[in-house]
């Protein structure tokens, strides 16, 4: 497509490539534009009469009216998307990246859209591509606060979504291919000359943008363009080896340069390895092998005006940070022509605003019911007669008249006109026909009289519009991955960030340094100090998009399931009341879900290490009476052996209580019993033989007798009980 557009002498070399440009961008996106400017007309404005129609309705004083049975259609789709909160996740691609560091971007990720508020973003682009066929939002940085260097990210709305103009070569369905992409703001002139000081006030001529796109402005503007290009370029990575000559010190600021240059694959730029080639040298480090050539992109942001370029901003990352949300696609002599849920539906609207007001009109103004009667019976009450339609009279006089049959008779209402009605009933069904929502799924009763049957008519008619919420969420996926290419230039140094996680909790985290954390070991149980990192630009990452209810929607749902399951079995409200509360959305909820799950039995809550260690003991025990029971069998005579089996049975039985009741017990109190079992049983003259002594060791731990009346003391844990025992055999 050639270009036809006349660019000014004296302007500046990258403002004329910018004209060239736009009216190649312009003239492919015209049929676009003007589509949509009638769709979000019709719909928003509710401009649903053609203009020369109702310029003849109005001079002729004809009813123009406009039943809106559109709007609740569109409101249905965009409304059900919110609903639906797509989320971004991150996952790890290669062996450089980390699962860890693949949940603090998507914590960091979600950080993000909080902070900046994206729902209103993704609403509003959403709901101007349901509405006229296309919308965008974007990407962004911002300082933090006004006294610092460190930058975020963020997500912000593009109110006026026809200043945006893509690249009209792209032919990805996200339109993740674009190398061009203009984005047109109208300034008040004061503010200009405020913000570009000694700047020419020169309009970026766009050929009908002040009609189409910006009739609220009554005073002077100037339009200002932002030009945003990708440019291919090719660059050179090397591979270090080496770097033990010189190992930096702790605390030595190279130390982050480094940690930023260098990944765990110390692969970097061939660039920045020639401009550090003496810090390197100094480290130790060597390139190995040759270097490689590799394809990547540079965008740049030109801000100009119809003659000067005002301002360039080299972008950090590698993608236009422009997200684009289309509605319907359809490809047409080689452009993309594009559509939503209102073109298809303006003929049934339409149709049914011209049957409604032309039987409205029909009724309104057909004349009011006259009297009837014969010539000479009105000629008393002339006035009355005259008013009758118009006034209610409380009696009119007649003249009666030889041969008249009675008195004046009023004719007869005829009714509606059934027809006008009729068509406007099958414009309605039409409207429903062709945008595939129908009375159940705009909350209407219909023929379903079961919550399943009435939850399947709705779903037909979201599966209808999901290709809505699909084209959302393909936009969102493109724009993660604008975020991944873009998180490790703005987050490059170390710093402290805030994430959120699933449930929207918020956590402070270190990134792009070490730090060291406590973690227990699983064999041993012991806490240990490990160092980690999460290194933002280590690795590669990809991004998915899954959509759903919000977390809340999600806690709620799962509350009242879980309240009519212990209805339906009321002995697991003592199970998973700690679950219940925890997903009730009122104050003190956590608090109260801490002491149910306090309360569990152990078995619930899961043995804790000590409590397995006492268990352990416990079995011990047992092993070390039936040996002892053995040995007893054997040495003592007939007559001291049933009561030697009674005190082993009674011991046995002391084990089994103390094995059945544990459970209620504290560690400290299972403890304190299995010891004095133990003891009880080796330091019993009646169930040792007479040749065992017990060692020092073992009498140290010798139980006193129980006190009368009160629970036995507490002796200290014994060594285990099966070394007290000694070898096999042996007393």
């Amino acid at each position: 497509m050639a270009s036809s557009a006349v660019v000014p002498a004296g302007v500046d070399d990258i403002v004329r490539e910018g004209m060239e440009v736009f009216e190649i961008t312009s003239q492919a996106e015209q049929d676009n534009r003007r589509l949509y400017e009638e769709d979000i007309r019709f719909i928003d404005l509710l401009d649903q009469w053609p203009q020369t129609v109702r310029r003849q309705r109005e001079i002729d004083a004809r009813p123009c009216l406009v039943i809106d049975k559109l709007g609740p259609v569109v409101r249905q789709v965009i409304n059900d998307a919110r609903q639906n909160k797509p989320g971004i996740a991150v996952h790890p691609v290669d062996d450089d990246a980390d699962p860890e560091t693949a949940e603090i971007l998507s914590g960091l990720i979600r950080n993000i859209e909080v902070a900046s508020n994206a729902e209103v973003a993704y609403d509003t682009s959403l709901a101007s591509a349901v509405k006229g066929g296309f919308g965008y939002f974007r990407i962004n940085t911002r300082y933090t606060s006004d006294d610092t260097f460190d930058q975020d990210i963020v997500i912000e709305r593009i109110a006026n979504q026809a200043a945006v103009y893509g690249d009209p070569y792209s032919t990805a369905a996200d339109s993740s291919d674009w190398n061009t992409s203009f984005v047109i703001d109208q300034i008040p002139i004061d503010v200009f000359k405020k913000r570009y000081k000694g700047a020419e006030a020169v309009d970026w001529k766009v050929e009908g943008y002040n009609q189409l796109t910006a009739p609220w402005w009554t005073g002077e503007t100037v339009a200002v363009a932002e030009f945003w290009k990708r440019e291919e370029i090719e660059r050179q990575i090397v591979l270090l080896g080496g770097g033990d000559a010189a190992p930096i010190p702790d605390g030595d600021p190279r130390s982050a340069m480094l940690a930023q240059l260098l990944p765990q694959t110390q692969i970097i730029d061939l660039g920045i390895y020639t401009q550090n080639k003496a810090f390197f040298d100094a480290l130790g480090f060597r390139i190995e092998g040759r270097p490689r050539p590799v394809k990547s992109f540079k965008v740049t942001q030109h801000v100009m005006t119809g003659v000067e370029e005002l301002d360039r901003v080299e972008w950090a990352g590698k993608y236009i940070p422009i997200i684009p949300v289309y509605g319907e696609e359809a490809w047409i002599d080689g452009r993309r022509m594009l559509r939503g849920i209102v073109r298809a539906a303006k003929d049934p609207q339409r149709m049914l605003n011209y049957w409604r007001s032309a039987s409205t009109e029909l009724v309104a103004l057909q004349p009011k019911a006259p009297f009837i009667g014969v010539v000479g019976q009105f000629n008393t009450d002339v006035e009355k007669w005259a008013t009758a339609n118009t006034q209610n009279w409380p009696f009119i006089e007649y003249d009666p008249v030889p041969g008249a049959l009675g008195a004046p008779q009023r004719q007869p209402f005829q009714g509606p006109p059934a027809g006008a009605l009729q068509e406007a009933l099958n414009a309605s069904d039409d409207i429903k026909a062709v945008t595939g929502i129908y009375d159940a799924s705009l909350g209407a009763r219909s023929n379903e009289t079961s919550g399943r049957a009435i939850m399947a008519r709705q779903r037909e008619g979201d599966v209808s519009t999901f290709h809505y919420i699909d084209n959302l969420s393909r936009a969102l996926r493109h724009a993660g991955r604008v975020l991944i290419d873009l998180i490790p230039h703005v987050y490059s140094a170390p710093r402290v960030v805030r994430i959120l996680g699933e449930n929207e909790k918020p956590d402070l985290v270190k990134v792009n340094q070490p730090f060291k954390v406590q973690e227990e070991d699983p064999n041993t149980h012991e806490l240990r100090e490990i160092e980690k990192i999460y290194e933002l630009g280590a690795g590669k990452y990809d991004v998915t998009v899954t959509t759903g209810p919000s977390y809340t929607t999600q806690r709620q749902e799962a509350a009242d399931q879980m309240m009519q399951l212990v209805q339906a079995r009321p002995e697991l409200g003592a199970l998973i009341g700690d679950l219940i509360a925890e997903n009730l959305d009122w104050p003190g909820a956590d608090e109260i879900a801490k002491r149910l799950k306090a309360m569990l039995p152990a078995q619930v809550k899961g043995a804790e290490p000590e409590v397995t260690a006492l268990q352990e003991q416990i079995e011990q025990a047992k092993v070390v009476i039936g040996e002892l029971k053995k040995q007893a069998d054997l040495s003592l005579a007939e007559h001291e052996l049933e009561e030697r089996k009674a005190d082993i049975d009674a011991y046995k039985a002391e084990t089994d209580r103390l094995k059945v009741t544990q459970e209620g017990m504290s560690p400290e109190e299972v403890a304190a019993v299995v010891a004095q079992t133990v003891m009880q049983v080796l330091g019993s003259p009646d169930v040792l033989t007479r040749e065992a002594e017990v060692t020092p060791e073992g009498a140290e731990y010798g139980a006193p007798p129980p006190m009368a009346g009160g629970p036995p003391m507490q002796p200290p844990i014994p060594p285990d009980a099966a070394e007290m025992a000694g070898p096999e055999g042996e007393e």
